[in-house]
């Protein structure tokens, strides 16, 4: 039985059992990334010393009589969330050697609860992406197929997770980049309500989207690391000040009760058929369960992804205005003056996807066309909320694909950007609305690839999610089923 293939409630019954150690677990995790990351290139940084003198200190925590369900357990971090001494690049060139001063709050909480960090994952390039090809670094590959993409942009979370390389991973999801990777590589990823976990010290890509949640290898593992990460910080002013309940309790193996809604505007056409039918199949099997099954509609999610993709770059636009070479990051070499400097700086430190959304969402802000655009663009926004604000009158859960089809070869998609964008158009509207969604396997093709349903809850509901999440887990296999490297 290897250490590294077990999840974080596995490991925790085996540390207070005395059965293991957390330093024997993090050498597990530390040997399996170097024996596969060749092949799947899940890392940025690995901080294999550190990690072990955290392991080493949690094994003197746990003697001492501390106690975490996650004190020992190695989890890895996405590469765009600050990490005290520990280098943070969000996959670019332009901050390639940034070393934060200090930790994201969700990293200081980790820490306070004894968890361990293995390292860095990568991802797209400033989160822009669903892919994991925009990285500056390297395209990271998906563990049950590497001429496939892992998702985007919590790619390097996902594969990491999938792969064995960690027990756990934190991502960020602002239009699905925790829930695509998750569905792609076959493991479990939630994101919470926006509000819920805070913000602060996560690299800024659309501010008012942006949210952090876990990727692990079940259900049980997603509720116990957001019982750490989530709660009111007053270091953020989106995070919402409101009780955190304790998720673990949510995981019920029976929706009796439960209503849960299809919309009929994600089962389109063009679809993959082999995603269709695995989640119909999961949706009867909710039903079997106790769940009452019910038609619901969302009108406006047509206008979802051009809404999203007006929002999300003006706001980028915005906060990357800060990498203009002189404060930290990169700064280009044999510039002329200041703003020859500016120009060269974020000319050659920008990758090519990042460059595409600043001048798209630099355009929409643009006088003359704010209001026929970023106006516009909130304007339906709100419409998006409305149309889940309506259906969560008649229904506790939505179920939907994750997304329309399994992962597509690397490559495949990197000339069309409409495509790759396309690649999110089922999750997208819940972060326009900001409400918690999960994604768990519910399937495979018949190419072995994991296919990922989708369950999304009202707001700060993220139990009513892991409740009928848990339940379907637990009266199938999928999430059992480990890619083999």
């Amino acid at each position: 039985m290897d250490l590294f293939s077990l999840t974080i409630h596995e490991l925790r019954d085996m540390l207070e059992k005395g059965e293991t150690t957390s330093r024997a677990i993090t050498e597990s995790v530390l040997n399996r990334i170097k024996a596969v990351d060749d092949k799947v290139k899940a890392y940025i940084t690995v901080t294999g010393d550190a990690a072990l003198s955290q392991a080493d200190g949690a094994d003197k925590a746990r003697k001492a009589g501390k106690a975490s369900a996650v004190l020992g357990i190695p989890i890895a971090i996405k590469d765009n969330m600050c990490t005290a001494g520990t280098r943070t690049t969000c996959a670019s060139k332009i901050l390639g050697n940034f070393i934060p001063p200090y930790d994201a709050t969700v990293v200081t909480r980790l820490n306070g609860s004894g968890s361990v960090m293995p390292g860095k994952v990568n991802m797209d390039e400033f989160a822009m992406g669903s892919s994991t090809e925009n990285s500056a670094f390297f395209a990271t590959k998906n563990p049950w197929d590497l001429e496939r993409i892992p998702g985007g942009s919590s790619g390097g979370s996902a594969a990491a997770v999938a792969a064995g390389e960690c027990i756990a991973a934190l991502g960020s999801d602002t239009g699905g980049s925790i829930r695509q990777p998750a569905a792609c590589c076959g493991v479990v990823g939630l994101k919470p309500t926006y509000g819920r976990v805070s913000r602060y010290g996560l690299v800024a890509f659309a501010s008012s989207l942006d949210q952090i949640g876990p990727l692990t290898k079940d259900v049980t593992d997603t509720a116990i690391v957001m019982n750490i990460i989530t709660g009111h910080d007053p270091k953020d002013s989106t995070s919402a000040d409101i009780p955190v309940p304790d998720f673990t309790m949510s995981l019920v193996k029976d929706v009796k009760g439960m209503t849960v809604g299809i919309p009929k505007e994600y089962f389109i056409e063009g679809m993959d058929p082999e995603v269709d039918k695995s989640v119909r199949e999961a949706v009867k099997t909710l039903e079997r369960l106790g769940a009452k099954v019910v038609d619901v509609s969302l009108p406006h999610t047509g206008y979802a992804v051009a809404t999203y993709y007006i929002l999300a770059t003006s706001e980028a636009s915005s906060n990357l205005a800060r990498y203009d070479g002189v404060k930290y990051g990169f700064r280009a070499q044999g510039a002329k003056d200041l703003l020859d400097m500016y120009m060269k700086s974020r000319s050659q430190g920008f990758g090519p996807e990042v460059k595409r959304r600043i001048m798209l969402g630099t355009y929409a802000l643009s006088a003359g066309y704010y209001d026929a655009y970023y106006k516009k663009g909130q304007q339906v926004r709100t419409l998006i909320k409305h149309d889940f604000d309506e259906a969560f009158k008649k229904v506790d859960i939505i179920a939907t694909p994750t997304a329309p089809t399994a992962a597509f070869k690397i490559g495949e998609k990197s000339s069309d950007p409409l495509q790759m964008y396309l690649s999110d158009i089922f999750t997208i509207s819940v972060n326009l609305a900001g409400i918690p969604g999960i994604s768990l396997p519910c399937g495979f093709t018949t190419g072995n690839l994991p296919i990922g349903l989708q369950l999304l809850g009202r707001h700060f509901d993220e139990g009513s999610v892991l409740h009928a999440a848990y339940a379907y887990e637990q009266a199938t296999e999928w999430h059992l089923k480990r890619p083999k490297i």
